[in-house]
């Protein structure tokens, strides 16, 4: 995973991609908190995650929107689709993600669609299997972005030149 450095120069875009409402029962009675799950990017390969947890929603999507600007990491984007299939994990969490040809758009459920799209991808298939939890659904996708290598990156670790790649 490419970790990006500095956030001052991009502009992002944050999404909220689920709120949970907290209860805590204690001798007084119950007390709420929220957790809420913001994806941030800059719609052309940048892409983090942040969890924020506060007595108010507002609160708590401030605080995820700061923390997903810390973990940012950079995502090979090739004419708006992926450049290969990826398979990733997390927790109870699997995904599958495909590139598609133009004007397929994204074929992705909510949490994943959420990261797909801040990402840039404009084009893609998209499975999840197992668990469904939107927490484990983003760390379970931004690590499959993450593993992606296009032939740029291929060539550069190997030392070799791009037509060497393509054609061996």
């Amino acid at each position: 995973m490419n970790r990006v450095k500095t956030t001052n120069d991009l502009e992002l875009q944050e999404r909220l991609v689920a709120v949970n409402r907290v209860t805590k029962v204690t001798k007084g009675g119950r007390t709420f908190t929220f957790a809420a799950i913001v994806v941030v990017g800059n719609g052309n390969g940048i892409v983090g995650w942040g969890l924020g947890k506060a007595g108010e929603v507002t609160s708590a999507i401030s605080k995820a929107t700061e923390s997903a600007k810390k973990n940012l990491v950079q995502v090979p984007v090739c004419k708006g689709t992926i450049p290969h299939e990826q398979e990733a994990k997390f927790g109870g969490a699997r995904v599958l993600i495909k590139p598609a040809s133009h004007g397929t758009g994204v074929k992705a459920g909510g949490a994943m669609r959420a990261v797909l799209e801040s990402v840039g991808v404009t084009d893609v298939l998209a499975k999840s299997k197992g668990s469904s939890n939107p927490h484990n659904l983003v760390k379970a996708t931004i690590a499959a972005l993450g593993e992606l290598r296009d032939a740029k990156m291929v060539a550069a670790n190997r030392g070799v030149s791009l037509d060497t790649v393509f054609n061996g």
